[in-house]
């Protein structure tokens, strides 16, 4: 496997990362839920400097604590999104996607 390929520990640990962090926006616990949402970006990141560029513009405008979970929720959908397409065409089954998070993709569209 090459180095920078994407595992399947790598892709469930992101997909519960964001099933947290979506559990505690809607409860409007918007600190944990941004933790969460960062904890996804930062498995396997593709760009090393993403978050701290994501934090650095939030942090310029004047938003409120639940508009920058959106933005980091947004993020981590993206994130998580990537590395399931980077995931080796083999492991896809390993990683079924969780029905809340398919119903919750679903809806956005």
């Amino acid at each position: 496997m090459p180095q920078d390929a994407v595992t399947v520990e790598e892709v469930r640990d992101a997909q519960e990362s964001f099933k947290t962090g979506f559990t505690s926006h809607e409860e409007k616990k918007f600190r944990e839920a941004i933790e969460a949402f960062k904890s996804v970006a930062s498995i396997h990141p593709f760009d090393e400097n993403h978050l701290q560029k994501l934090e650095k513009n939030l942090k310029q405008g004047n938003f409120k604590l639940q508009q920058e979970s959106l933005a980091y929720m947004g993020c981590a959908a993206e994130h998580l999104n990537q590395l399931l397409q980077k995931l080796d065409k083999d492991l896809w089954r390993q990683v079924p996607v969780d029905e809340q998070l398919s119903k919750i993709f679903k809806d956005w569209e």
